[in-house]
């Protein structure tokens, strides 16, 4: 693992991002992990996260134009990850988009840099995909390109078949999807910080439900 990975979970157990338990998930499925990045919300644990997300996009050589982050979540995400690329020389504009249009002023649903070019998806977690394929029609309706998304946590499960929903919107919008960490990253965090009830739990539930 790399170290922006490590920190990242380190930092995922501190604020209550990554809980574990018993958990019903949407799909029904009885979890014992459960992932929430609306718990980073000091500017201590945002700055943080952003420095993992920009390290993990460095690292994963994506080629882009620009950043956007859907609403809400993706807002904040959006803002410290272009400051935290940009304190490492790269500098990009960015976007997000309202949930609803404004109708007075500047009026539309966009509020940052145009939508123009290859376009970077920033997003939390994808479950079921709605939210990402939302951004995707609304950044080709503005005509730009959406060629990738990075995720914070890729729950590596399978989705509607055999393969995870992460592989499933990757093939089916033709997008490269990347994460901070994944499944395996956790079991093999966990697997070396010595616990092994979690790692235990955590491996059986990837033996029935991971690709």
């Amino acid at each position: 693992m790399h170290d922006y990975q490590t920190r990242f979970l380190e930092l995922a157990e501190q604020c209550g991002v990554l809980r574990f338990g018993d958990f019903t998930l949407k799909s029904g499925r009885q979890s014992p992990y459960f992932f929430n990045l609306g718990n980073i919300n000091s500017g201590a644990a945002m700055q943080a996260l952003a420095d993992a997300y920009a390290e993990a996009i460095l690292a994963a050589k994506l080629e882009f134009d620009m950043l956007f982050g859907p609403a809400y979540k993706g807002i904040p995400l959006v803002t410290a990850v272009a400051l935290a690329l940009a304190q490492r020389g790269h500098d990009y504009p960015f976007a997000f988009n309202r949930k609803e249009a404004k109708d007075h002023g500047e009026g539309g649903n966009i509020v940052g840099a145009p939508l123009q070019g290859r376009v970077l998806i920033l997003d939390d977690v994808l479950t079921a995909g709605t939210a990402a394929r939302e951004a995707i029609t609304l950044i080709r309706n503005a005509g730009a390109e959406p060629v990738a998304a990075m995720l914070a946590f890729d729950r590596q499960e399978k989705g509607q078949g055999t393969q995870s929903a992460t592989q499933e919107l990757a093939k089916e919008q033709q997008l490269a999807v990347a994460a901070l960490v994944g499944l395996s990253d956790l079991e093999a965090w966990l697997r070396a910080s010595g616990d092994a009830d979690k790692h235990a739990q955590i491996a059986r539930y990837r033996e029935q439900y991971g690709v």
